[in-house]
């Protein structure tokens, strides 16, 4: 039973473009279906990395941007207690 799965215009183009490369290293004819499903079940097959992918990605900062932040902190000489924040943030 064949589904109908709804894509982007650029995406739906990368798709025909890699149908074609295939068909031209390969001499073999495959459908947009056959590729998705090689897809999906390389996906499943990688699950972690596929996972991964979708992770928000962050950028770790530099030894010098970590002190340039930390130098730019300022000890006002007044200890702050879990209370103290709780009573300005909670009355």
């Amino acid at each position: 039973m064949a589904t109908s799965v709804k894509m982007d215009d650029d995406t739906k183009s990368r798709l025909e473009r890699l149908q074609a490369e295939i068909r031209l290293k390969t001499g073999r004819k495959v459908t947009q279906q056959e590729i998705l499903a090689r897809l999906v079940e390389n996906a499943i097959e990688s699950k972690t990395d596929l996972v991964d992918s979708f992770r928000e990605k962050r950028v770790p900062i530099s030894q010098t941007e970590r002190e340039t932040f930390h130098g730019g902190m300022v000890s006002s000489g007044t200890t702050t207690s879990e209370e103290d924040i709780d009573d300005v943030l909670y009355g």
